[in-house]
């Protein structure tokens, strides 16, 4: 491998890991809060990246106003979930929750040719044009933008979670939700909330990687699987652990489709997370949960 192709490789990978990243960290928030696997993550970040698209591609939007406009459609997709899809199962079993979020990957890759069509779109990065050269090998713009929000935006909710009343609220629900709520807590807006942020960041996480392919539902497939290992392997107990788990993969998946093979790369790569939870079941960051009588 060259210099200019081990450059290359690094920024790649900070980019693809930013979006497995903003993925794994909505994952998380959501099963901390309401002890959720949100298997529809994916999903989700693809329903409103075909709102963005139809705005880009039939109303000649700019990539930025499509973008606050999905931003807003995945907030009120998280809330509705949340309120008229998660809580109603909450009563019956914990376990129901998990298989209809199963569901809704049926339900929205369903509803999608209905609501927007059969035929696929494209979408623009943020910063079309422009590139620095670092060792022969080009740095986007928009790899930079990309990074740099995505730890802006990551750094911006452990900041919230970890320094405001909010974010105590946020953190306490995590701990046990039905004794918070004894103490007054108001689990259900904080699970909401939850819910409304992890869309958010899908989209997000859609509208990044849109532009290297195109919007059609299968496209967050890749992302869905990766981030959800991501938030194995760095541990569900930890908010930064799926982030920090999220980064590794990429540039382990990266690096290893270089340097080994294409074909064998997450053959690898995610056998050796195997290996690796195998003798550490909770996670890179995660610890073995202790009840206290």
């Amino acid at each position: 491998m060259t210099v200019s192709n081990f450059f290359r490789t690094l920024f790649d990978s900070l980019q693809t890991g930013s979006v497995y990243a903003l993925a794994a960290l909505g994952i998380v928030l959501i099963f901390r809060t309401s002890k959720t696997t949100n298997f529809a993550q994916g999903s989700i970040g693809t329903l409103n990246a075909y709102v963005a698209a139809i705005l880009f591609a039939n109303m000649g939007w700019s990539m930025w106003a499509v973008a606050v406009v999905a931003m807003g459609t995945a907030f009120i997709t998280g809330i509705v979930i949340d309120v008229f899809v998660i809580r109603p199962a909450s009563r019956v079993s914990p376990i129901s929750k998990q298989i209809i979020t199963l569901g809704l990957i049926m339900v929205i890759v369903g509803a999608i040719p209905f609501l927007f069509g059969v035929d696929t779109y494209q979408l623009s990065r943020f910063f079309p044009t422009g590139a620095y050269t670092v060792a022969g090998s080009p740095l986007r713009y928009n790899t930079i933008f990309v990074v740099l929000l995505s730890l802006f935006l990551m750094g911006a909710i452990f900041w919230f979670i970890q320094y405001t009343k909010w974010g105590l609220a946020t953190r306490v629900t995590a701990s046990d939700e039905t004794t918070s709520r004894l103490m007054g807590v108001p689990t259900k807006t904080v699970t909401m909330m939850s819910w409304a942020t992890a869309a958010m960041l899908g989209t997000l996480a859609a509208l990044i990687i849109a532009p290297a392919g195109n919007v059609n539902p299968n496209m967050l497939v890749d992302v869905q699987v990766s981030a959800f290992f991501a938030s194995v392997f760095g541990g569900f107990q930890t908010f930064y652990g799926a982030v920090i788990g999220a980064y590794i993969i990429a540039f382990a998946r990266n690096f290893t489709n270089f340097y080994i093979s294409d074909i064998w790369a997450d053959a690898i790569v995610y056998t050796l997370i195997l290996v690796f939870l195998y003798f550490k079941p909770f996670g890179l960051f995660g610890k073995k949960p202790v009840r206290k009588v």
